[in-house]
């Protein structure tokens, strides 16, 4: 079982506080507030995303790339490169 279906309650309830805060966004800049509120409500969004981000990458380096190295299951190629992929797609 994957852990983002073991998981899957805790990141939706994740995913749901993002949308809230992304729809605050839209709303900020429909009612035209000041930049401040625009720019604390954007930052606050950026980091629920990288929390996000933090929880699954973590789960996916133990679920599957430590415990599958360790397994000694090399089908997916080598635990080391698929981390080094993930983290490049990130900086992108």
């Amino acid at each position: 079982m994957s852990h983002t279906v073991r998981e899957k309650q805790k990141l939706l309830n994740r995913i749901r506080r993002i949308k809230g805060q992304v729809e605050a966004i839209e709303r900020a800049l429909e009612e035209e507030r000041g930049c401040n509120d625009i720019l604390q409500q954007i930052t606050s969004c950026r980091g629920a995303m990288n929390g996000l981000l933090a929880v699954v990458l973590e789960d996916h380096i133990r679920t599957h790339l430590v415990d599958a190295e360790e397994a000694g299951d090399g089908r997916d190629g080598s635990a080391t490169e698929q981390l080094i992929e993930v983290v490049h797609s990130y900086f992108k």
